[in-house]
């Protein structure tokens, strides 16, 4: 059986592979990135009005005073997985949004307009999200509490992990591991268990990232969430 490769970092690797092997896929652990956290101060913006959360690994780097000093502010997280972690923080009003960070800052610049928003985040992000709240007229104070940093793989490292078979499909989760990615599969010792392999990506900004390695093999999700990316994986053979 021809395997999923999962890309994600941990803890998200384990679990997805966990979900994986319920369903009757073969999983290929292969992290292409780890978080790390960041020094921060334990401290809020004073004038803050709200909390937004785009990322379920910057609520789980933050440090526990900073979290308790904004626990009491209404929490807009990006999706399911991040309001999750942000109630498991300890944050006491937390929603949910629509998935996609973009979105997320249209649903709520109307009624923060002309206030202050502490935005827990990694220090590589994509800037659509605070570019549309400014653009709103609403004041971001970014708080960077994790970096993500990309893990180097020598081909042995690869080819075990692979056991000697293609990869059947491969979960891109983010537009840096989609990079690394397209990076592996024109490796000379790679490139062969690559040939074929289905490239399921959760957006299409991180589809984009794969230049042109995956050809018409590329397949995005129809939401940007992992149940989405999922429903594409073909049925185990």
């Amino acid at each position: 059986m021809a395997g999923v490769l999962v890309t994600r970092p941990e803890p998200g690797a384990s679990r997805t592979a966990r979900r994986l092997e319920a369903q009757g896929f073969r999983p290929i652990l292969l992290p292409l990135t780890e978080t790390v956290g960041l020094p921060v101060e334990a401290r809020a913006a004073p004038a803050a009005a709200a909390v937004a959360v785009t990322s379920a690994n910057a609520v789980r780097h933050a440090p526990k005073p900073l979290v308790a000093a904004l626990a009491a502010l209404p929490c807009h997280a990006v999706g399911k997985r991040t309001a999750a972690a942000c109630r498991a923080a300890g944050f006491a009003s937390v929603a949910e949004g629509p998935g996609d960070a973009e979105a997320l800052a249209g649903a709520i610049a109307g009624g923060l307009a002309g206030r202050e928003v502490v935005y827990l985040c990694g220090r590589t992000r994509f800037p659509a999200f605070e570019a549309r709240l400014a653009a709103a007229g609403v004041r971001v104070h970014p708080v960077e509490t994790y970096e993500t940093i990309a893990l180097d793989h020598d081909d042995a490292h690869i080819l075990a992990r692979l056991a000697g078979g293609p990869v059947g499909s491969v979960l891109l989760y983010s537009a840096k591991a989609a990079a690394a990615v397209a990076a592996l599969a024109v490796r000379p010792a790679l490139r062969e268990r690559f040939e074929t392999t289905e490239f399921l990506a959760l957006s299409a900004r991180v589809a984009g990232a794969l230049g042109e390695v995956a050809g018409e093999r590329v397949r995005i999700a129809a939401r940007p969430d992992e149940d989405a990316l999922l429903a594409l994986l073909s049925p185990p053979g």
